[in-house]
């Protein structure tokens, strides 16, 4: 898939910022300790990673020449910036936050933060953002404690687990019909507590619990993803994919069991050859060699185990890791094959708005090198209701699916957030 030319958003201007990174030593707290409780921005695994907070710059972008429009502005902000970088390790200097929305129509955003602390094999830097007419002090790097969510109340989203099986039904058949090869379905819960829900607790909470994956924050959007779409760092070019789910029992013999049964699933092995080949087909066009695995292995996380692939490659031209997403987006794995015709099956029986969802979220530097995840296991905070947020799974269907099925995997993949929400 070829990248589309940036667009100047001419709509959108572009400050001239000055941008300080000097390490810190003797700093022991976790990174998510640092947010403040408003605007957190978070990108952090194995308790490395980036938090930040304040907006020196942002972009929101929709439609579809969003991911366009934001390289565009990205090349000029960075362009135009004062760098001083001390560090020099990734996520130093400038960097941005940013999370897309599923589809054309779905708002997304690049933010850079005032502030940004990031970890890295034992280093930890503080990046301080401004205007160039208004030089920032390092801040005093202080630990803040979340408040506890207390009651909360969950209820059905769009559908009801009834009707969603249903749904997933009906894909079924049309699979079975030949009208389409695999379809991702998604559907959403809502959690409703007593009073306005403190991010920085369930961020914590999974951060603690998903070591292994990706827990993020842009905008209200916070989740503990376990899927990188890609990966660009010095020339490198990686993605995991994921696709086939079984739910965890807590039996150490019984999993084990699971597990093997899972590799040999033919069900689970078509769906993941189908994202497999899709990431491939994506990244192809950017990489001199690639490596694609011919088998995937078994990735064991605290609630669910899934087939795994590496797909890894060297970069052939100047694609970012934000073009390299949105030459990605959407996958098999959060869509379906062929991509244009499950794309059109969502929009026609899903019933609901996806929102940043299954989009891209991750962080991008001014070199181009970043991270991008693909928003699962997360929640969206409702911007007229601080109390409320929306969280979301979603099951890849196949001809061999079964509804009932689907909707118990669905239901293990909501447990992340339900459980970080949780006292």
């Amino acid at each position: 898939m070829s990248l589309p030319d940036p667009v100047e958003p001419s709509r959108t201007a572009v400050p001239h910022l000055v941008v300080r990174s000097h390490p810190v030593e003797g700093v022991s707290a976790q990174l998510m300790d640092h947010l403040p409780a408003d605007g957190a921005l978070a990108w952090v695994r194995r308790g490395d990673g980036l938090v930040g907070w304040g907006v020196a710059a942002r972009l929101e972008v929709a439609g579809s020449n969003r991911f366009a429009d934001a390289q565009a502005w990205w090349k000029t902000l960075t362009a135009a910036a004062v760098v001083r970088d001390d560090v020099g390790a990734p996520g130093s200097g400038l960097v941005c936050f940013g999370s897309f929305g599923f589809t054309d129509a779905d708002p997304g955003e690049l933010v850079v933060p005032e502030i940004i602390v990031g970890r890295r094999g034992g280093t930890t830097w503080v990046t301080t953002v401004s205007p160039a007419s208004s030089l920032a002090a390092p801040p005093d790097l202080v630990v803040h404690e979340p408040e506890p969510v207390g009651e909360i109340a969950f209820a059905d989203g769009a559908r009801s687990g009834t009707a969603w099986s249903a749904i997933v039904a009906d894909a079924v058949k049309r699979i079975t019909g030949g009208e389409v090869d695999k379809v991702v379905l998604a559907r959403d819960l809502v959690a409703q507590a007593a009073r306005p829900i403190d991010l920085r607790w369930p961020l914590r909470r999974l951060a603690a619990a998903y070591p292994n994956c990706w827990t993020f924050s842009v905008d209200g959007l916070i989740g503990a993803t376990p899927e990188l779409l890609v990966r660009r760092e010095k020339g490198l070019i990686t993605s995991r994919v994921l696709a086939g789910t079984i739910r965890r029992t807590g039996d150490d013999a019984h999993d084990l069991a699971l597990a093997a049964s899972l590799a040999r699933s033919s069900k689970d092995l078509e769906e993941h050859e189908f994202a497999v080949r899709s990431v491939a087909d994506a990244l192809k066009p950017h990489c001199k060699s690639m490596n694609v695995p011919e088998t995937p292995f078994v990735l064991h996380l605290p609630n669910v185990m899934h087939l795994a692939s590496d797909v890894a490659g060297v970069a052939a031209n100047g694609a970012s890791a934000l073009g390299l997403a949105a030459a990605l987006h959407p996958s098999a794995a959060v869509c379906g094959t062929p991509t244009d015709v499950a794309r059109d099956l969502i929009n026609e029986i899903e019933g609901m708005s996806r929102g940043r969802y299954a989009g891209p979220v991750g962080w991008l530097d001014a070199s181009g090198d970043g991270e991008w995840g693909i928003a699962l296991r997360c929640g969206q905070a409702d911007p007229r209701d601080p109390a409320r947020m929306r969280l979301f799974a979603g099951c890849g269907i196949v001809a061999g699916s079964d509804p009932e099925a689907e909707l118990a995997e669905s239901n293990a993949k909501l447990v992340p957030m339900r459980d970080a929400l949780g006292d």
